[in-house]
């Protein structure tokens, strides 16, 4: 995401799309490639790294500034016209435009050398030479610089896979892929929808798009990405020559996504099937689940379920639970409400667990067992604990009914899998803890400022992120945000600037 709406632009990366005058790049086809543009871009161009829409009021720059990889907007030691060139070639960088970034970089390089401003040429070169490396590593697809995206489509049975090559400057700079189990449709009806979700007006759109067949209402959508482009924009369908040979690449890449989709589930079946002999579970697990219990001293407690299904994580499955019945720090009381309303709901829907991971010893695998029990599911469902302490001989394991532990190597699959989603459960709960803590530390300093209500509250952390943010900014700032007037801005500032010179 470029917020290239802001005075002071920043580059970071995001989950979701909104409607709010940035511009989006994306989704990559793998979190590796966006991180490896990411660095790239904060390498080669010193662009904010700080959160919110306005860098925050300082005194002196953070250590990114000496480090050369930020121009201190913060402190006034950014020009507007620096910037915004630096936001420029960042641009160019993600629409996959190198080659007009790089006759740029080449072009400002004579110039600050024929002002003798040798530290910029210096800089410059750096860039290029970072820049050129870069482009070594992508696959020439065609000596025609016109920038193209290349739809290939494969079909097997029911299912379809389609896949989307980027190619900019005659380069490949990337690819995304498409899956569908069942889709309505034929594949001409297929394509026109992907068409028409994929691009918006945030998106990049080329002046080429190759396709394998023609979509239906093939003029009526070409209509629609030209008005969302402000540009030519063609549709083609090639029959020979290297557009065709693009178009074939981009159907052997869909029909490659079969063959991994085919390995993955082998994996996947061989290590439910060791899982399930290793621990000794009634059935072989399909959907897994865990639960993890964050709070501070028994304030702002939350439950956290992860779910698992077929061995990857199913983020629509996750759910977050304040704790109601509990007060004080009771990890076992707020275990069994949290596990008491998971599995009435499961019962109600019909969804519930094939495995349940419970992070604990003896103890916890009591109760979430003592639960299930009482709600009559506990046969439905097979049980793992996994001990907080680990013994010499591998990690401890605990089902119902057994004695003894499982032990189970370090270097174990199902061991690893099983931490895993234990891992997942604790970042997830715990990211959720920190943002209800955050939340509250910065609304209660605000409690005692008259006309402060919930509503503004809400509007002062958006904008600011936190307290000590809030208490850094000047009145100009404060007024700033939308709904806030200059005569409460005045009450704000007052208000935290004696509060902190109380404290001092």
């Amino acid at each position: 995401k470029v917020t290239v709406q802001e005075t002071w632009p920043r580059v970071f990366m995001t989950r979701r799309r909104k409607k709010d005058g940035a511009k989006y790049f994306g989704p990559y086809a793998s979190s590796a490639a966006m991180w490896a543009s990411l660095k790239l871009i904060t390498t080669l161009f010193p662009l904010r790294k700080c959160k919110g829409s306005n860098p925050p009021t300082r005194k002196r720059p953070c250590l990114n500034y000496q480090l050369g990889n930020c121009l201190a907007p913060c402190v006034g030691l950014a020009s507007p016209e620096t910037y915004r060139e630096h936001l420029e070639n960042v641009l160019l960088v993600l629409e996959g435009r190198n080659k007009n970034l790089i006759t740029r970089l080449k072009q400002n390089m004579t110039d600050a050398a024929a002002r003798q401003d040798f530290e910029t040429a210096a800089m410059l070169r750096d860039q290029l030479q970072a820049l050129e490396k870069t482009l070594e590593k992508q696959l020439v697809a065609s000596q025609n610089t016109t920038d193209q995206d290349v739809f290939g489509c494969h079909r097997q049975g029911a299912a379809v896979a389609i896949s989307l090559l980027f190619v900019r400057d005659g380069l490949i700079s990337g690819s995304r892929s498409f899956f569908f189990e069942d889709p309505y449709g034929d594949d001409a009806s297929i394509v026109h929808q992907i068409i028409n979700q994929y691009y918006d007006q945030d998106s990049f759109i080329p002046q080429e798009i190759l396709l394998p067949l023609e979509p239906e209402e093939q003029e009526l959508t070409t209509e629609h990405l030209r008005d969302l482009a402000k540009k030519q924009v063609h549709l083609i369908i090639p029959q020979r020559g290297n557009k065709k040979a693009l178009v074939n690449m981009a159907a052997t890449n869909a029909a490659q996504l079969f063959a991994k989709r085919e390995k993955k589930e082998q994996g996947w079946q061989a290590l439910a099937k060791t899982m399930s002999q290793n621990l000794h579970l009634d059935r072989q697990p399909t959907t897994i689940e865990c639960v993890d219990i964050s709070n501070t001293s028994g304030k702002k407690a939350v439950g956290a379920l992860v779910c698992f299904q077929n061995g990857e994580p199913s983020p629509s499955r996750y759910r977050h639970y304040h704790i109601k019945t509990v007060d004080g720090p009771n990890d076992y009381a707020m275990m069994r409400e949290v596990l008491t309303r998971r599995l009435t709901r499961g019962i109600e829907e019909n969804n519930l667990p094939d495995l349940f991971v419970v992070d604990g010893g003896k103890g916890q695998l009591a109760i979430a067992t003592s639960v299930a029990r009482d709600l009559g599911v506990f046969a439905d469902i097979d049980w793992i604990g996994i001990a907080k302490e680990r013994a010499e001989e591998g990690e401890k394991l605990y089902r119902p009914g057994r004695k003894n532990p499982i032990l189970l190597k370090a270097h174990s699959p199902v061991l690893l899998y099983l931490m895993r989603i234990r891992d997942e459960s604790h970042r997830y709960g715990i990211t959720f803890h920190r943002r209800l803590r955050t939340k509250a530390n910065f609304c209660s300093e605000l409690d005692t400022i008259p006309g402060i209500g919930n509503a503004r509250k809400h509007l002062l952390l958006k904008h600011f992120g936190s307290i000590k943010r809030l208490k850094a900014a000047t009145k100009e700032e404060i007024i700033a945000v939308p709904g806030i007037g200059k005569e409460l801005a005045n009450i704000i500032f007052t208000t935290l600037e004696t509060a902190s010179a109380t404290n001092e």
